[in-house]
């Protein structure tokens, strides 16, 4: 059988990029993988079977290559691997259609409202669900109105990987970190902080194009290793309910594998009501019998490869259904069980590297 060439986007190393190519690579299918990144040394770039440095998403050149680097790849499907190419390709998405190049991703709509999180916020209190509480900063003026602590201060839009996220546990705290914020970002949402470290879900749907439910599956994460967390300090507040430490994630999680039906369930009405397509991930804790969604990113997530480990592979069902036109049995059974995380090291080759720029 002829190999499937299959083009993963922003493949650099330790992002979502990586994950899905981690992911195909795990796959029992005959995949030729090409690899995209704006710059050289990157370790998921240099893993991929083909590689090309391309330019970046908000450069007017970037889908016109892309476009051309399908053609002459003869790419079938396309996974982007970084939040600002989602949504690029996510506006060009006819542009690929036309082309007969499947691009697995959200409707426009759903990742408007997933990568704002003011946004997020809005729409999971328009449709009922349980959130942290939350206000919206966009001058010092409003900094006053936080009435909550310990708070999460954090940019509404983009932070990946928790970038320039803060925990305030005073008000001085949080006057001082929100100013800070504002000589940064036009607005930042602080967030209420919920729950114990022990108590964090991140959580995987996973929806066909007419957004119809294939499969769920959550990782009850392991947030207090050096690896996994962005912020660990004391918990000087009075809050005893919070634990001893107050923790962030850094985005790279590990954690224990199942179907945790308590979690998925209310995150699949999420998926059902944001009308989700693809992956959706969605991350929240369990406080007080409830599922308190703090963010929902419209996208494969920083957890697909460990899924992928675990028989929960997102990218090879959608090269399934849409490639091979294969019925995939909704809720499909996966392994349970704990995956953990660690470094890995590889020479960067940059013999075979397309330039794009």
């Amino acid at each position: 059988m002829e190999k499937i060439s299959v083009l993963v986007t922003g493949a650099s190393g330790g992002g979502v990029g990586e994950q899905i190519l981690k992911a195909l690579k795990l796959s029992s299918l005959n995949l030729f993988i090409i690899t995209t990144d704006v710059k050289v040394n990157s370790k998921g770039l240099s893993e991929g079977d083909k590689q090309y440095i391309v330019p970046f998403a908000n450069d007017e050149k970037y889908i016109p290559f892309i476009v051309d680097l399908c053609e002459q790849n003869n790419v079938k499907i396309l996974f982007p691997g970084s939040e600002a190419e989602l949504t690029k390709l996510s506006q060009n998405r006819e542009v690929f259609a036309k082309k007969n190049i499947i691009v697995p991703i959200n409707s426009n709509k759903v990742i408007d409202i997933c990568v704002d999180k003011t946004k997020t916020m809005t729409f999971l209190k328009d449709n009922g669900f349980n959130f942290p509480k939350n206000i919206t900063v966009k001058s010092s003026d409003d900094i006053s109105k936080i009435d909550f602590l310990p708070a999460v201060i954090k940019p509404s839009v983009g932070g990946g990987g928790s970038k320039d996220i803060m925990i305030a546990q005073t008000k001085e705290e949080v006057e001082l970190f929100s100013k800070y914020l504002l000589t940064m970002y036009d607005e930042f949402i602080v967030q209420e902080y919920v729950g114990t470290p022990d108590s964090e879900y991140t959580v995987g749907i996973l929806s066909s194009m007419d957004e119809k439910f294939i499969n769920s599956i959550a990782i009850h994460k392991s947030i207090e290793n050096a690896l996994n967390n962005r912020i660990r300090i004391k918990n000087r507040t009075d809050r005893l309910d919070l634990g001893k430490n107050l923790v962030i994630s850094s985005g790279i999680s590990e954690g224990y594998v199942d179907k945790f039906p308590m979690i998925t369930l209310e995150c699949e009405k999420i998926a059902k009501k944001l009308g989700a397509r693809a992956a959706l991930n969605i991350q929240c804790r369990f406080y007080n019998d409830k599922v308190y969604i703090f963010e929902i990113n419209p996208r494969y997530s920083g957890t697909t490869s460990i899924r992928a480990l675990m028989g929960y592979n997102e990218p090879e069902v959608m090269i399934k259904k849409y490639i091979l036109k294969e019925n995939i049995e909704v809720g499909f059974g996966f392994q349970k069980g704990y995956v953990a995380r660690g470094l890995t090291e590889v020479v960067i080759k940059e013999s075979n590297l397309n330039d794009g720029k």
